[in-house]
């Protein structure tokens, strides 16, 4: 089905995205909201790293809680896919020029 030249590209392509996985793992994005009350840090894998409640959530309310939430981690997502997006193409431009 394949040919030597073919499965050798192909390891060569798994090995890239492994080491690219390995490399998102190791970096750490931060999402913030109500001027540091919450922070989120993720990975670029977008694995949660840590969740961060900087007040006593007793003087909160929950919609706000849930609101900050929110919003600290959808920072942290946009953040964790562009590294992920710019990973990944990096990668392929490897092998596939014009990525």
């Amino acid at each position: 089905m394949f040919g030597l030249d073919q499965k050798a590209i192909m390891l060569q392509m798994q090995q890239a995205l492994e080491l690219s996985k390995m490399k998102l793992e190791q970096t750490t994005v931060v999402g913030e909201a109500g001027g540091g009350l919450v922070r989120i840090e993720l990975n670029g894998n977008r694995k949660l790293t840590s969740l961060q409640i900087n007040t006593s959530i007793k003087e909160m309310e929950k919609e706000d809680l849930e609101d900050l939430l929110t919003i600290a981690l959808g920072r942290a997502m946009d953040e964790a896919n562009k590294i992920n997006e710019n990973e990944v193409a990096s990668s392929a431009r490897q092998f596939i020029p014009g990525i």
